[in-house]
């Protein structure tokens, strides 16, 4: 059994921001139980070094230096990772060569097969709002820099 375009719809409207973003709500999750596990014991490794020299453990050293592994570990992992990962996706949304390349062509052959069934003027005009459609103007997408 498949469910019907209105069940989709309302099932669709019922996550709201909680499904349509859940892989982002999820990362958030993932950084910030993360973050504060790393804070926790941070502290108790801080707090324990500080008792073996017979000091009493101070919130303003334990914060710069929490701060400071927690920048370092940003800026080597997370920031790297992002980049790449963020950057790639862009680029290839943007449409570089390598990424449109079979889909231009594909769509080429898609319009010359409406323009000769429904004839040249009137296919014209249903691949004109297709792309307008989807926010593809002036036909096919040309890559970044052409």
């Amino acid at each position: 059994m498949t469910d019907s375009p209105e069940s989709t719809e309302r099932s669709a409207k019922r996550h709201g921001m909680l499904g349509k973003y859940s892989y982002a709500w999820i990362t958030l999750a993932f950084f910030l139980v993360s973050a504060v596990l790393h804070w926790y014991f941070g502290w108790l490794d801080f707090s324990e070094e500080a008792r073996t020299h017979g000091e009493r453990p101070k919130f303003t050293p334990f914060a710069n230096q929490i701060l400071r592994e927690t920048f370092e570990n940003w800026q080597s992992e997370f920031l790297q990772l992002l980049w790449q990962v963020v950057g790639l996706a862009y680029f290839l949304y943007l449409g570089s060569p390598s990424s449109k390349e079979n889909d231009d062509r594909l769509e080429a052959k898609i319009d010359e097969i409406l323009r000769r069934q429904a004839g040249e003027k009137e296919g014209q005009k249903l691949i004109d709002r297709i792309d307008e459609d989807f926010l593809r103007h002036h036909g096919h997408s040309k890559p970044v820099g052409s």
